[in-house]
């Protein structure tokens, strides 16, 4: 914790009651740098907007590229003010995104099928949970791609390929039939009757993994393939 931080929690303190000295001794904040007064210097509005400014405009710069282009640019800062800065405001280096993995087709082509409208794909799939006694508890969920609109939640203690086809079912009676639905290659996912459900309501089932087979199975043959989950 900071020692701005603390300074706030020692105040806190103080509002309910407690002396100085026994909420320095309650946070670990030495008396003196609580009562300590900051300076302010008289460019720090200034220096701020740069910093900000310039993190918008580079995004994957982190404070020290910052620094560097503030120095070319004519300040005189160093690492460490700005570093303060950049904490204070929050400022951090978005995560890297991993490209995703495209599932490779029996004739080596790769198509990424995108949603185009509503109910053009469905995605599907399985989240793991506990509850506090320790049991397992597993959550079906499925959402438009285009929409991101939540199409259900079916919670339960097991479900299976028969929970899956009811579910769709109780999906596609409230919104209509997707053209494509989208899933990994789990076993609830890839059983037979699910692809013979699937194929007998003309919708195309879209495999996200490429350990499934390397293939997209389709009920119709003009229907595009795809091969990467949301």
């Amino acid at each position: 914790m900071s020692p701005e931080r603390r300074r706030i929690a020692v105040q806190h303190a103080r509002d309910k009651g407690l002396s100085e000295r026994h909420a320095c001794r309650l946070v670990g904040q030495p008396r003196g740098t609580q009562r300590y007064l900051p300076t302010q210097r008289d460019d720090e509005d200034q220096l701020t907007n740069a910093i900000i400014t310039l993190a918008s405009e580079y995004g994957r710069y982190g404070y020290r590229r910052i620094t560097a282009l503030l120095q070319q640019a004519g300040w005189n800062v160093g690492r460490d003010r700005v570093q303060r800065i950049w904490r204070r405001e929050g400022l951090k280096v978005p995560v890297k995104q991993k490209p995703r993995r495209r599932l490779w087709l029996n004739d080596g082509s790769c198509i990424r099928l995108r949603p185009q409208k509503a109910n053009h794909v469905w995605s599907y799939d399985f989240v793991e949970a506990r509850t506090h006694d320790g049991r397992s508890l597993r959550l079906l969920t499925m959402i438009d791609e285009y929409t991101r609109q939540c199409l259900a939640i079916r919670v339960a203690r097991r479900l299976n390929s028969y929970h899956v086809i009811e579910t769709l079912g109780d999906c596609m009676l409230e919104h209509g039939v997707p053209e494509h639905v989208r899933s990994d290659n789990g076993a609830e996912m890839t059983a037979e009757r699910v692809r013979k459900w699937l194929q007998t309501l003309g919708a195309s089932r879209c495999l996200s993994s490429r350990a499934a087979l390397g293939r997209t199975d389709t009920a119709n043959p003009s229907t595009a393939s795809c091969g990467t989950s949301a």
